[in-house]
């Protein structure tokens, strides 16, 4: 019986969810080329690593413009490197 509730209360929440086409975002890079593709209808191409790399997609003729990627996670910076300790001796071996 838990099941069944529970199962209609995830449909339920899945009708009542809805993503706006307005905001859709493809692509994981620190710039995005916002393309204006209807009225009030925005798509955000983020697939830039540079704004130099966005600029000519917004400049060629497509109305919109370069903007950071508000959902941009940087990758965390590679670990130090620990010295090698080698092997503990006690005394008196």
């Amino acid at each position: 019986m838990t099941r069944i509730v529970f199962i209609c209360a995830a449909a339920a929440a899945m009708l009542l969810v809805e993503i706006p086409a307005g905001h859709a975002l493809s692509g994981d890079a620190p710039w995005c080329a916002v393309v204006n593709i209807g009225p009030d209808e925005m798509e955000w191409d983020c697939h830039y690593q540079t704004i130099e790399q966005c600029a000519p997609n917004v400049v060629a003729g497509n109305r919109g413009f370069c903007n950071h990627n508000p959902y941009y996670v940087p990758a965390p910076p590679p670990r130090a490197k620990t010295g090698y300790r080698g092997r503990r001796h006690r005394r008196g071996e």
